[in-house]
């Protein structure tokens, strides 16, 4: 295997750093020269990292006054992005900000699913759902997670735009956390298992629009599952 250029390598170290805290948003890193000798590579090399990161907007080089960490809300390399959320998968914010790109991605694409999809893409949806009860018959969460995403991945199949995979693509370990989380309760898979017939329902109906509200509705459910039953199990470990 090719070894990384050790520019890149720098960035990943330094990106690291940043995401467990060891320079939190706000703080400035240590001069190149400090940078270079704990890194043991040259200030060049370092200042080329620099640049990634600046290019990313993950640091601000002011000059004159030093290199200063940007809160990840301002970030825009996708990845990085991923790195940090990942850390702190536990979060309830990082879950809601899940379910926000969920709500604007998925309504969006079972609109398209009602426009395009195929009898195959519905007979997908068909299986993908008695799968989804038979797991949840048979008491196995794994199932019930992946056949889950099945179900939602199969919409976007459907949506016949192939960007739209592409858009949760990248976070597919994060929501495959999440999902299996909040599957983890009885009445949750009930609730899928009920809005998923009601959405494939509505994108039977060639209804844009009724498809969108479908799968707003499942989406809504999705948050007030999330409220009643996730976040107040972790309010509580965080007090113990």
């Amino acid at each position: 295997m090719a070894r990384k250029p050790l520019a890149e390598s720098v960035f990943d170290d330094l990106l690291e750093q940043v995401i467990d805290g060891t320079f939190p948003p706000g703080s400035a890193l240590p001069p190149e020269n400090d940078l270079a000798a704990s890194l043991e590579v040259s200030r060049l090399t370092v200042r080329e990292a620099l640049k990634q990161l600046q290019a990313q907007h993950i640091v601000q080089i002011k000059r004159g006054l030093g290199t200063y960490v940007n809160p990840a809300a301002q970030w825009t390399d996708l990845q990085a992005i991923v790195r940090y959320a990942s850390t702190t998968a536990d979060s309830p914010d990082i879950s809601l900000r899940l379910l926000e790109i969920r709500r604007m991605v998925e309504t969006g694409a079972a609109e398209l699913a009602a426009l395009h999809a195929t009898d195959e893409d519905l007979a997908r949806m068909e299986e993908a759902n008695v799968a989804l009860q038979a797991a949840h018959e048979a008491k196995d969460l794994d199932a019930v997670t992946a056949t889950d995403l099945a179900f939602h991945e199969a919409i976007f199949r459907a949506s016949a735009n192939p960007f739209v995979p592409v858009i949760l693509g990248p976070l597919s370990q994060l929501l495959y956390t999440m999902r299996r989380e909040t599957s983890s309760f009885h009445e949750v898979q009930q609730h899928a298992i009920e809005h998923h017939r009601l959405v494939l329902d509505a994108i039977r109906t060639r209804n844009p629009e009724v498809a969108r509200r479908a799968m707003q509705a499942h989406i809504n459910q999705t948050y007030d599952d999330y409220e009643h039953f996730i976040h107040p199990e972790k309010q509580q470990q965080e007090t113990t």
